[in-house]
Parts: C-alpha cells; structure tokens; sequence
C-alpha cells in the first residue's frame, strides 16, 4: 500500500484524521508527545498538517496499544525495534490497509442504514 493508496491529498487536517482513526483529537495530541514517530508538520496557522505515512504511523501507534495491548512505554520499546530492523514501514502499511477497510465497512454499513426504508405498515 503506497502513500497514495489512503488518499488523494497531500495533507489531513486534526479532525480528518481523527475520522478515519475513530481516535479523539487530545488522544492524537498525547501520542504526538510520547511517540517520536508521530510528528506531523504544522502549517503557517500552526494547525497540524498529517500526510498519509502520517496516518499509517497512528494506525500503527493504535495497533499496538489497542489490538496487541502494549503499554506506551513497550509500544514505544516496539516501534524503536521496528525502525532498527527496518519493519516501521512494512509494519505500518501492514496495519493500515485492514484498519482503513474496517473503518470504511463500518462507514458503509451506518450508511446503509440511513438509506434503508423501514418497511411500511398495514
């Protein structure tokens, strides 16, 4: 999955990626803090600017503490062994395709449910 394959933009706003994520914008702050691989660019308005490896990163960053229930500290101790082996970027393109195709499922399914006719009476 490259880059492109999450979007067609070049960048995501806070409340974009918070979306996609499913995660609230002070959580992606807090991460921003504790993981050094969280680093989005800030624009002139010094509002936070995520590119999609940006969005990989807090897909993996989520991975981890949420689905294989690491602490911060041993999600942090994983990332540093991923990049020192080289797997940052095979991990997180990994995580992100099956993430972004729940996300979206569940999208599709609210969706439907909005456009189905409840069945008419009598």
């Amino acid at each position: 999955m490259s880059d492109d394959a999450i979007i067609k933009r070049e960048y995501y706003s806070m409340g974009e990626v918070c979306d996609l994520t499913g995660l609230r914008p002070h959580v992606l702050r807090y991460w921003e803090s504790q993981f050094d691989v969280l680093h989005p660019v800030k624009n002139r308005a010094g509002n936070r600017a995520f590119r999609a490896a940006d969005i990989e990163q807090v897909l993996l960053v989520k991975h981890l503490l949420y689905n294989q229930k690491y602490t911060i500290e041993g999600a942090r101790r994983k990332l540093l062994e991923m990049r020192a082996t080289g797997q940052l970027e095979q991990g997180r393109q990994d995580v992100a395709a099956p993430e972004l195709l729940a996300i979206m499922h569940g999208e599709l399914e609210a969706l439907l449910q909005v456009l189905t006719v409840p069945p008419r009476r009598g």
